[in-house]
């Protein structure tokens, strides 16, 4: 029993360290490989192999661009949007600043008179317009083989303003953009924002005014230069969260395709629905086409490190004195499931909770149900916490029955292994004749042990996975329960009450083991010093309702004749 229980909490340690490889080796990017030849006149930001880029293949004459920019206000985004092509850029958040401001740690800090750094409150931005940084969302026009070239993301469009603001009471902003070509051809690029929402709709009206009929397609896509510096945002507990491209497609569901794939081999893949995005921790951009017609998805390496994902629709012939609708949806905001849900079937899947998703997404749906009851997600990790021990209260009740009969014939043991000391084999024979007689199980505390390792990780993922925990406070100095906790309170609660459920247990006779296993409580404080708080607060309650079942328990078996 004593070795049995020492191998599962060094399994248990080792389980850790190897998910955490894990998860470094599949969310750690890969190096940026620039291209090594690359056409500057081709226009390869446009989809791979389309007339259109093969059109602009043809050296263009130099010219002032007559672009500008829209500014757009809404009352969650802000965000800016070219006339060249109708680009969006340097998209905000304002519900998400970068830094929350902890009071109490401040006011902690005043008082022993540590440094107090600025806190950042401007709010995350997704898309980004500079040139190192670059991020942003595209969406045009290609042409089909013989008809004149329409609007893609090069093309200058006209604005009726440069500023438009969601005043209260709208419920609903249009950004109107108009294009034109000398034979007649006229582009209408409409954005749509909603009031709360991070969905916005692009419909694409083409209207035919030449003689001759139009055929063509629509495209949207994310470029985007990879962060090289922040390498995909480092979690609190030193792992990385995946950052780069991911599609859903009708057979093969949800995909990661990361700046490695898409350096070596363009992705082409026709599907009926689908999306494509490219995520990051907490957030996610992803375009949408409509979901009952057939799209095809593309991906592309691009000069100076840049990479294209993105899809294109069949084409579509507009007759000469006729028109064509085109249209597409772009969300660019937080990953909040249920938001998701409604945006498209998997987009919620690009919050990851790795291979033990079946296990996270029920976690995550009780979190949800029990902070609509209390407001607030410390109260719901606790409130998780006395669920899930309830879930395994048979389990954990046998195995501390069986914990508390082998502290109560541990002196025999030790009578046992004393008289038999030279002796190995007989005393392990007498050993299992006294645990047959006292109808101890020696493996009984294993099974709860184990079952429980996958749910720690769920939940592990959960919290470091779930934007809502991102600056969520639970009460005085823990104001964030995706991060540490600031000056490490609750890590050595979790080791003191660590401790004394050890003292409960019955000592391994081996005094090796022993010393030991004394030293778990102080190498597990340290290691949790860098998990997020609410897995640690997790942890406490869990600790704390097993220490008061396992005192009843024990006193009741010792009490036993």
């Amino acid at each position: 029993m004593d070795n049995i229980r020492f191998l599962l909490i060094v399994t248990f340690a080792m389980l850790v360290f190897m998910l955490q490889q894990a998860w470094e080796a599949d969310y750690n990017p890969k190096p940026v490989i620039q291209s090594a030849v690359e056409n500057a006149n081709v226009r390869d930001d446009l989809p791979a192999g389309t007339p259109a880029q093969m059109q602009a293949a043809t050296p263009e004459v130099a010219k002032a661009s007559t672009a500008k920019v829209i500014k757009i206000m809404t009352d969650v985004l802000a965000l800016e949007i070219n006339t060249e092509g109708g680009t969006i850029q340097n998209l905000d958040l304002l519900a998400y600043p970068v830094e929350h401001e902890n009071t109490a740690v401040n006011k902690l800090r005043d008082m022993f008179g540590f440094a107090i750094p600025e806190i950042n409150k401007n709010p995350v931005r997704i898309f980004n317009g500079e040139a190192a940084k670059l991020f942003v969302a595209q969406s045009g026009l290609i042409t089909s083989t013989g008809s004149v070239e329409a609007a893609n993301h090069h093309s200058i469009f006209a604005a009726p303003k440069d500023n438009y603001v969601l005043e209260a009471g709208q419920n609903s902003l249009n950004v109107p953009l108009t294009w034109t070509d000398a034979n007649g051809l006229q582009v209408t690029k409409t954005f749509t924002f909603k009031r709360g929402s991070y969905e916005i709709d692009l419909a694409q009206n083409v209207k035919n005014g030449s003689q001759a009929a139009w055929t063509g397609r629509q495209y949207s896509q994310l470029l985007k230069t990879p962060d090289t510096e922040n390498k995909g945002g480092m979690l609190t507990s030193g792992m990385r969260a995946y950052d780069g491209g991911v599609i859903y497609t009708e057979a093969k569901k949800y995909q990661k395709v990361d700046f490695d794939d898409m350096h070596d081999e363009n992705l082409d893949v026709a599907s009926v629905g689908g999306w494509t995005a490219m995520i990051q921790h907490y957030f996610a951009s992803a375009w949408v086409p409509p979901a009952d017609q057939e799209n095809h998805f593309y991906s592309k390496e691009l000069k100076l490190g840049q990479y294209v994902i993105g899809t294109y629709s069949p084409a579509v012939t507009v007759a000469a004195n006729t028109e064509a609708n085109f249209a597409a949806q772009l969300y660019a905001g937080p990953k909040i499931q249920p938001l998701m849900e409604k945006t498209a079937t998997g987009l919620e899947l690009t919050v990851d909770y790795s291979v033990l998703t079946f296990i996270g997404k029920p976690i995550y749906w009780l979190l949800n149900q029990i902070h609509d009851l209390v407001g607030n997600w410390g109260v719901a990790i606790m409130g998780v916490t006395f669920v899930i021990k309830l879930f395994f209260f048979p389990l954990s009740n046998a195995s501390f029955k069986s914990m508390a009969k082998m502290r109560k014939i541990q002196p025999r043991l030790k009578e046992l292994q004393e008289r038999f000391k030279d002796d190995r084999q007989r005393f392990n024979t007498e050993m299992m004749a006294m645990y047959k007689k006292e109808k101890v199980n020696p493996l009984g505390g294993c099974l709860p042990i184990l079952i429980q390792i996958p749910v720690f990780m769920a939940l592990y993922w959960v919290l470091s996975e779930t934007v809502e925990f991102r600056q969520a406070p639970f009460m005085l100095w823990i104001q964030d329960l995706s991060i540490q906790d600031p000056f490490f309170v609750l890590p050595v609660i979790m080791g003191i009450s660590m401790k004394i459920q050890q003292s409960l247990n019955p000592p391994p006779i081996d005094p090796v083991q022993a010393k030991v296993m004394k030293m778990f409580p102080i190498v597990f404080t340290v290691f949790f010093l860098f998990f997020p708080a609410g897995l640690v607060l997790y942890w406490v309650i869990n600790n704390t309702l097993s220490i008061l079942q396992q005192t009843y328990i024990t006193k009741k078996i010792e009490n036993e004749k």
